[in-house]
């Protein structure tokens, strides 16, 4: 797939105000996050509790597009911490009046829970986890005494689980179901396709983002609304099957598309766009099209390769929503696994490990680098806790929190995100001080604060909830924006406790890039190269699977994987020179990753018609061949497969594959100057 025209590129004012831009669902999102939050604010200040502004900024961690994941999340998230809640009330008896022995426990807690927050399901929480933990001992270490140590758990329990009754509140009255989010995000796929097909070139960097996010969280939606009971077994199989329909209409979309002497004539793309509007619009609605009969006009005049493709995309519309019949779906699928068991060992070998284990990942215990995040983030938050307890400094205990809010896997993603850290703090801290100065001193009610509170935290939320560019600057201007706002159960604008609370937070980001980049740096390389090897034996098997739904699921999985490589190559470009890879290294991957992208369409389309051809595992090893090494895997000139008597669209699909694997291989090398690439996600 083509890379994103700005990619590599600084942020310029033009592309901030299209990242700030209104998009579908973002203000509705903003808008629950900001509901949420204030919630949140009016209840510490009923019940007085402290670190208002810890427990509002919770809410950003624990709230998910859909309602179903958001309560499950929060639900987990209190049951954990309530156990380890009660697992410190058991160290603090022993270690409440010793400072040496509670700094210990901070160090043995804080990365036994990092460490499952980096190699279990606990990663979207388990960070937040260890900052309560430590936190409540560094609080019982304050008021060392019987009653005050246990007020101080209660708080800190209270700390969390406030932020997780309100959140589960509200997504119960205003979450968004998973059902219309899977619809959505298949309209969108299919307004994208019909876009595409009526205007190539205009609709070509639509389509690549489209497939470079694929529909892959479609089915996770589906199982969680099948899972809250708002979806039937029969509608969860139709729209199972609508989803792997809409992979096979991007990638055939792709296959006409990308080239001008593949693009299909208007007279015979125009029906097929209107045709993919209108199934757009129907699960728009919540619903999804049965019943479709496009018959498009003749194709005699296309290319083999068009025909082939355009058949295919037609098969697909025509199919969309008709699930296969039980008997051949369950045959299907055996000769599925069959057939790929060889080519997908890995693949399959790390599914069963985690079918084996599914709260660990696979490789839990096996990949040092889950225990080299917990100490590293371990060893600078117990620096910074030592730091500001021996400058006798508590106001900056925020660098303490910070350590964990803001660690990271590896150098690259600590760098890149250091920059959106700190200027979404600065932006934080100029909009708090700004309604310290401006707007607190006239305050009179706490539900003026409320309405405060509200406005900053939508500003927040919005960038938060954008693009994976500025979206981690959202995170960080929340952050600033309640520590400066929110100093008690009343309206306060203490401008002393603001300053120190912003010196801590860039005290902790400080610690943070120090010794994620410079004490004990782990590069992103690893990473790249056992995803390139995964994603060639991800293609492999599902070009030997010969279930259709099975295929179009593993090739979903695969753009997915394609589009996650991408992010990580682009993040790689962030690593100091003395860690990172060399610029030929990377180049060589970009180029496998090209080839990868370039033959997706035409590739599948073959694998659509001819499951199991050997001559789709050939052109495979020669895109993956730069991962082993050599750089030039794909020739310019490829060779002439060895077909005899075979179809003509068989061999016009081989040839479209070699035209575009050598002409990947051609691309101009990407700049070494390029040293801001796309932000990756958080």
């Amino acid at each position: 797939m083509a890379r994103p025209a700005a990619d590599g590129a600084r942020l310029r004012p033009g592309d901030l105000a299209r990242l700030l831009a209104p998009a579908p669902g973002r203000a509705q999102a903003a808008a629950r996050i900001a509901l949420t939050c204030t919630l949140v604010v009016l209840v510490t200040c009923i019940y007085r509790t402290p670190e208002a502004a810890i427990s509002a900024y919770v809410v950003f961690f624990i709230t998910r597009p859909d309602r179903a994941s958001s309560i499950l999340m929060s639900v987990a998230a209190l049951v954990l911490l309530s156990f380890v809640i009660g697992l410190v009330m058991l160290v603090a008896v022993f270690s409440v009046d010793s400072p040496g022995l509670r700094v210990a426990c901070i160090v043995l807690l804080s990365a036994g829970l990092l460490f499952l927050t980096s190699a279990s399901k606990l990663r979207p929480i388990g960070a937040i986890v260890a900052m309560i933990v430590g936190f409540a001992l560094d609080e019982l270490g304050i008021v060392p005494t019987g009653e005050a140590a246990t007020r101080g758990l209660l708080y800190a329990w209270l700390m969390v689980a406030i932020p997780i009754g309100v959140n589960v509140a509200v997504n119960l009255v205003l979450g968004r179901s998973p059902r219309r989010l899977a619809c959505g995000r298949l309209a969108q796929c299919l307004r994208v396709a019909a876009g595409s097909l009526r205007a190539p070139r205009a609709g070509r960097d639509a389509l690549d983002a489209c497939l470079r996010e694929a529909v892959q969280p479609v089915a996770g939606w589906l199982s969680l609304a099948r899972l809250e009971g708002t979806l039937p077994p029969a509608e969860l199989a139709a729209l199972r099957h609508a989803a792997a329909s809409t992979t096979a209409i991007l990638l055939a979309t792709d296959a006409v598309t990308r080239e001008p002497c593949e693009h299909l004539p208007a007279s015979f793309a125009a029906p097929i766009a209107d045709t993919l509007d209108e199934m757009a619009r129907l699960l728009g609605q919540g619903g999804y099209p049965v019943d479709i009969a496009l018959t498009p006009p003749p194709a005699e005049r296309l290319p083999a390769a068009a025909k082939t493709a355009a058949a295919n995309l037609v098969a697909a519309i025509n199919g969309y929503a008709e699930t296969p019949a039980p008997d051949s779906d369950a045959a299907g699928n055996a000769a599925g696994k069959a057939a790929g068991k060889a080519a997908g060992k890995a693949t399959n070998k790390a599914a069963d490990q985690a079918h084996a284990s599914a709260f660990f990942l696979p490789d839990a215990f096996s990949n040092p680098d889950h225990v080299r995040y917990a100490l590293k983030t371990t060893a600078a938050a117990t620096f910074c806790y030592l730091l500001y307890m021996q400058l006798d400094w508590p106001g900056i205990h925020t660098c303490f929190i910070t350590c964990y809010l803001v660690s990271l896997g590896t150098a690259a993603e600590t760098v890149e995100k250091l920059t959106l850290r700190l200027a979404g703090c600065a932006a934080g801290a100029l909009l708090g001080t700004a309604a310290l100065v401006f707007a607190v001193p006239a305050l009179t009610s706490v539900g003026a604060l409320m309405a405060l509170v509200f406005a900053g935290t939508l500003v927040s939320a919005w960038i938060g909830q954008g693009s994976p560019r500025i979206a981690y600057a959202g995170f960080q201007v929340a952050f600033a924006f309640f520590l400066c706002v929110l100093q008690g159960a009343a309206p306060g604008f203490d401008l002393t406790i603001a300053r120190d609370r912003i010196i801590g937070v860039m005290l902790g980001n400080l610690v943070v890039y120090l010794v994620f980049t410079r004490v004990w740096p782990i590069s992103i390389a690893g990473r790249i190269d056992a995803a390139l090897a995964d994603l060639a034996a991800l293609w492999e098997q599902l070009a030997a699977t010969r279930h259709a739904d099975t295929r179009r699921r593993q090739a979903a999985a695969a753009l997915a994987l394609q589009g996650t490589i991408h992010e990580d190559l682009s993040l790689a470009r962030y690593e100091p020179a003395s860690i990172g890879p060399a610029p030929a290294w990377l180049e060589q991957r970009h180029q496998v990753l090209d080839r990868f992208g370039a033959m997706a369409g035409p590739l599948f389309v073959l694998a659509e018609t001819s499951p199991g051809d050997p001559e789709i595992a050939r052109r495979l090893r020669r895109a993956s061949g730069a991962a082993a090494g050599d750089a030039t895997a794909a020739p310019d000139a490829p060779d002439a497969p060895d077909m005899p008597d075979v179809p003509d669209a068989r061999a016009a699909l081989l040839t479209l594959i070699d035209r575009r694997l050598a002409e990947s291989g051609r691309a101009a090398p990407r700049g070494a100057a390029k040293e801001s690439p796309r932000h990756a996600p958080t």
